[in-house]
Order: structure tokens, then sequence, then C-alpha cells
């Protein structure tokens, strides 16, 4: 069976709309493969256009083992990245960053940067939807947390408090993403009952 991008299906079991603890957790995809699949079906839908940000890197040394293959030998970071993903839906700018844990109990914040933080403080000011999507791979669980959530427990931690989220409080403070077959990461369903 075959995806409707042409892909092969990775897993034996059904595709369905089940949630992945129901049949698609250990279909060896990451969450940035997941997101990268569903910007696809948005944008090849009309829905929304949002791409991955590429991270900037410079180039310093090429070797060239035959004229049709050029192998990157050594290359640096240019500068801090700043979130993961970005675009536009419904008129509005869309900035988010996406992390996956396997930590059972907890989210840590050593995961998110202080240039991140600030990025995503600028988006909020200028009138734009920042969020945060996490996954716990563990339990197959993804979540929808809006920045102005998380940055309360960034602020939290600056001043001396805890240093990750509790997994409790981000199934109460943050919004469930269900799996889908298509859009297997349906952030926008979410954007949509919180900002529309």
């Amino acid at each position: 069976m075959r995806y409707p991008n042409g892909q092969k299906n990775r897993s034996s079991q059904r595709a369905s709309g089940a949630s992945r603890a129901m049949g698609f957790g250990n279909r060896g995809m990451t969450l940035e493969e997941d997101i990268n699949a569903t910007n696809d079906f948005y944008r090849n839908t009309h829905k929304a256009i949002i791409h991955k940000k590429p991270t900037p890197v410079q180039i310093v040394n090429v070797h060239y083992p035959k004229r049709s293959a050029a192998v990157i030998t050594e290359g640096y970071f240019k500068q801090p990245s700043t979130t993961d993903y970005n675009g536009i839906y419904r008129s509005k700018y869309i900035d988010f960053e996406a992390k996956e844990t396997k930590n059972k109990t907890r989210f840590p914040l050593a995961n998110i940067h202080e240039h991140q933080i600030n990025h995503m403080k600028g988006v909020l000011e200028h009138g734009g939807i920042c969020f945060f999507i996490l996954r716990f791979s563990v339990y197959n669980e993804t979540y929808f947390m809006p920045s102005e959530i998380f940055l309360s427990y960034w602020n939290k931690q600056v001043n001396g408090g805890r240093k990750s989220i509790p997994h409790e409080t981000i199934e109460k403070t943050g919004y469930r993403i269900p799996f889908h077959y298509q859009a297997r990461v349906n952030y926008l369903a979410i954007i949509d009952q919180l900002y529309f």
C-alpha cells in the first residue's frame, strides 16, 4: 500500500485515524518526519504553507571523490537557529518549535535555548501565532502548547524554579494532538480552536 504522496506504507498495521498507541507506535517515525509529512499534506491541499527552516551552515571544506559527487567534510553553524518551522495560515504568521523526549515524567527545559525564547517573544509581540509541539515518545503522545503557557514555565525556571515541566502538567495545560493518517500531527485543528 502507498500513501497519497506515493511513499510506501512503513507499517503492515492498519492505517486509519487511530491513535499511535493503537497501532502506529512502532512505525519508526520521528516527530520531525511526522510534522514534515503533515506540512506536505497542508501544502498539497492548499490549507497552509509551513516549512522547516534550514539551519544556516558555513561550508569550509568539500571533497570531490568524482566529478558528480561532492562530499562536505567540514562545516560550521553560522549562527544559532531560531525555531524549527514557520509559515502562513489563514493570513496569520505561524512559528513553532518541535521537541521530542524519551523522558517518562517531564519535559526538560534544557531542550530549549534562550535565543529561541527571545525569537518567540518577538513573534508574539508582532501578532504571530507561536507554539511548541512536544512529544513524549515513550507514551506516543503529542501535545500542542501555546508559547504564552510555555513562557510562564520558562520564566519560573529563570527565576530559580524547576527546570522541567511535569508530564501531568503538559496533559492539563497543553492540547493533545491525536495521530491521523494524512495530517499525522494535525496542529491546524488546534489553531482553529484557539485563534479563529
